[in-house]
């Protein structure tokens, strides 16, 4: 029988940057035991108005020589 699922919590969720596994560890992964780990929470939890700046980008003709 497969393992059920089981939420984390936004503010308790982690990614370890060396195997990219989610967990709610924050000082070692479960799954290789690095200590490189993001919170999540700073980077996914925005606010629901919060505005996303725009990019503005113009397009010059390239010169040949």
């Amino acid at each position: 029988m497969p393992a059920m699922p089981f939420p984390i919590p936004l503010a308790s969720a982690y990614l370890c940057q060396d195997c990219n596994c989610v967990s709610n560890c924050s000082r070692r992964c479960p799954a290789c035991a690095s200590e490189v780990l993001m919170g999540l929470a700073g980077i996914l939890n925005r606010e629901v108005g919060e505005e996303v700046p725009v990019q503005s980008y113009s397009y010059v003709t390239a010169m040949v020589a």
